[in-house]
């Protein structure tokens, strides 16, 4: 990982309020994205080492950091961007599409309940912020193999927001936080060959000046990023993207977390931002 102390200088940020889920059980024995293979094995230790630096990250630039215990069973509960979304201090929890995580549903909402935040559900399936990204007041929601579009009304009825519904077509980018970026207010990246036609046409009319990812940015999942208006936390490998990014002029943050892209997630998936007030990020 590139440090802020060593290589990339500390800039001052508005400090973000994030969530996050210790590996504690992490490991690949099943088998619901492309990305997964149970044959292959993991490394519990390398991942919470990915994870601590991850996490030491984020405290360091002077974002705040709430941790939320991982569980026997589930694995996949590291990826705690899926959990729900935090709007405007309403939380609207996870309706996971597979078995395999739907206990992680009440592990996040109870969560959600005891750090003050009015919690909602969705009668049909959506994975969070896996699915569901804040860009200014605007939401886009991801469909086609997670979350409904059915949910995407649902979750508009909750917040009050405009929900735009895009839709996924390559199966490796199964969730719109694969393939689509939040840089800030009006900025965001992508990938154009995830979405379908008519959904790159929304992308292109609404955000005229959006980065575009690579096919090799695309596979090091280096559109799964964190950006909090000035810093970026992105996959060393997307090195296309990361010099786009800076171009822009944000600060890069390069944070390896190859042992948990073994389960189909990276820095993004990791992430959970809690929204509070009515946020413009």
């Amino acid at each position: 990982m590139t440090t802020p102390s060593s290589q990339t200088p500390i800039r001052p940020v508005s400090p973000r309020h994030y969530l996050m889920a210790r590996p504690t059980y992490y490991t690949v024995n099943y088998q619901i994205n492309p990305w997964m293979h149970p044959e292959i094995a993991t490394d519990g230790s390398l991942a919470m080492q990915q994870w601590q630096e991850l996490h030491d990250l984020y405290v360091r630039i002077g974002h705040h950091v709430e941790v939320i215990e991982g569980a026997p069973g589930l694995p996949d509960m590291v990826y705690a961007a899926n959990g729900g979304l935090v709007v405007d201090g309403i939380a609207v929890a996870a309706n996971f599409t597979y078995p395999e995580r739907q206990g992680e549903t009440e592990l996040y909402a109870d969560w959600f309940r005891s750090a003050g935040f009015e919690v909602h559900y969705t009668d049909e399936v959506n994975e969070g912020e896996g699915d569901i990204l804040t860009v200014g007041d605007v939401i886009l929601a991801g469909t086609g193999f997670r979350t409904s579009t059915k949910a995407h009304e649902q979750i508009a009825k909750v917040t009050g927001r405009e929900v735009i519904s895009l839709e996924l077509v390559d199966p490796r980018y199964y969730h719109l936080d694969t393939a689509l970026s939040v840089l800030g207010p009006d900025l965001i990246a992508y990938y154009p060959p995830a979405f379908s036609p008519a959904s790159r046409e929304v992308l292109s009319q609404r955000f005229p000046d959006a980065l575009i990812a690579t096919d090799a940015d695309a596979a090091a999942l280096g559109l799964n990023l964190v950006c909090d208006g000035v810093h970026a936390m992105m996959a060393p490998r997307a090195v296309d993207l990361i010099e786009k990014v800076r171009g822009r002029g944000f600060t890069v943050h390069t944070v390896d977390t190859s042992e948990l892209l073994k389960g189909g997630g990276g820095i993004k998936c990791c992430t959970l931002e809690l929204r509070s007030a009515f946020a413009t990020s």
